[in-house]
């Protein structure tokens, strides 16, 4: 893509309901990201908000991938979604296990997925800009799924602090995010969720993000991905509806549509 790099992949991949849908059915699981990555240029890992990475785990990961294949990190559940009184050493914890990504030029960039109920207080305010400044060695990506912080004054200060506010494709339901094109960086994060309404609040997460884009949706997002190209050093784009082998279906589509405006 002229004018940006362009990196389109999913949230996660190492889903066994992915077999026939993409992997091949006699793939052994360890091998499914070296497949993965020769397909895609980047992926999301998702594991990590359930369970602490460490160094020795994601370096393993990055043997595995083709050169130029990068890497973005959900972070930890305890930096968002559960802090204890051991915050602070658990995000030190978490960059650390992040280095070698990002000493080998492989990390995209660390997700800062925030739930609903982490609404705009003084206190969570308070709290965001703690945990970044700690983790501002690196590529930080925001996304909020309150729509109380969307507003001017937070654009300004993640803008400030060189950290990416995600874009996010989601059901149109009161109290979400606006669906916006708002820049803080030159790197554009553009997460789809899925449209999913009636399993948004009360499904797991399997449910939640069962949905499987249409060409026409997609050529919607095609044409707004492109007409970001010229504002973006990097783009990312990445499917969280995992369930079905929905993801990397919908994400194949897209890069071919991208191309065909290209031509």
């Amino acid at each position: 893509m002229e004018g940006a790099g362009l990196f389109i992949g999913t949230c996660g991949y190492s889903y066994e309901e992915w077999r026939d849908a993409f992997y091949p059915k006699d793939l052994p699981k360890q091998g499914f990201l070296r497949f993965y990555s020769l397909i895609f240029p980047f992926v999301e890992l998702d594991f990590s908000w359930y369970k602490m990475p460490n160094p020795r785990t994601l370096e393993m990961l990055a043997n595995q991938t083709t050169p130029g294949f990068l890497f973005s990190v959900k972070a930890h559940r305890s930096l968002t979604h559960e802090p204890s009184d051991e915050w602070q050493r658990d995000a030190e914890t978490f960059l650390e296990a992040v280095y070698p990504l990002h000493n080998r030029r492989k990390l995209a960039g660390i997700l800062i997925q925030l739930p609903y109920h982490f609404s705009y207080t003084a206190e969570n305010r308070k709290y965001l800009a703690e945990l970044c400044k700690i983790l501002e060695s690196v590529p930080l990506v925001v996304e909020f799924r309150n729509s109380q912080w969307y507003l001017p004054r937070v654009y300004e200060e993640l803008s400030s602090r060189s950290i990416t506010l995600a874009m996010i494709d989601r059901p149109d339901l009161e109290g979400l995010p606006p669906e916006t094109s708002i820049m803080t960086t030159r790197t554009v994060y553009y997460r789809l969720h899925g449209r999913n309404s009636q399993q948004w609040w009360n499904g797991d997460v399997t449910s939640r993000y069962d949905y499987e884009y249409s060409e026409k949706e997609l050529k919607e997002k095609a044409r707004i991905i492109h007409a970001l190209k010229s504002k973006a050093d990097r783009i990312f784009v990445a499917f969280n509806n995992h369930a079905r082998g929905n993801a990397p279906s919908n994400a194949k589509l897209l890069m071919n549509l991208l191309k065909k405006l290209e031509i």
